[in-house]
């Protein structure tokens, strides 16, 4: 992983929908090799960005968490 990226499983409070699209965004920007999209491309990139923000949200609510806020040992 990313060094700067951070795991949004265990945070408290949980990773509300702007930390999720934020994680999304900095995802695309990883894979697409773009910092800022030009405007030709905006509109391609944002249609990445949704879904991944999406899945990571039905992610984070279907694997759940310890309870505590804090990551497994190990």
């Amino acid at each position: 992983m990313c060094r700067s990226m951070r795991p949004l499983r265990w945070l408290l409070p949980p990773a509300a929908g702007e930390e999720v699209r934020a994680a999304a965004l900095q995802d695309a920007r990883k894979i697409s090799g773009y910092r800022q999209p030009s405007r030709r491309n905006a509109a391609a990139f944002e249609q990445a960005v949704a879904p991944v923000a999406a899945a990571t949200e039905r992610l984070l609510a279907a694997v759940g968490d310890r309870g505590d806020g804090e990551p497994p040992p190990g």
